[in-house]
């Protein structure tokens, strides 16, 4: 199982904009339902910080989606800080990431 954290910052005139891209995505998962994908992302209390959890198995469904490439094509442009991809390894959870 492969666990990855993103964290980027955007512009705050682009924040509106990368909730709507966000959104999209979600709107794509639910109509797709990928097998072995769990997927989150919340934005922090500074109001420009956001952070993706995806836990998957196999291969990772999000760069088959049309959304999620529209997404990540203006992610740079979008943001103040470019996104950072992370490995994760879980060291423990409550029902949210097993």
């Amino acid at each position: 199982m492969r666990r990855v954290i993103v964290r980027y910052r955007v512009k705050p005139d682009r924040v509106a904009e990368n909730e709507e891209l966000v959104r999209a995505v979600y709107a794509e998962l639910a109509d797709v339902q990928p097998d072995g994908l769990r997927y989150a992302t919340v934005k922090l209390d500074d109001g420009v910080s956001f952070v993706h959890i995806a836990v998957h198995e196999g291969d990772n469904p999000l760069p088959k989606l049309a959304s999620f490439r529209t997404f990540s094509e203006g992610a740079r442009e979008r943001c103040d800080d470019p996104p950072v991809v992370s490995e994760a390894t879980l060291v423990g959870s409550y029902r949210l990431l097993e």
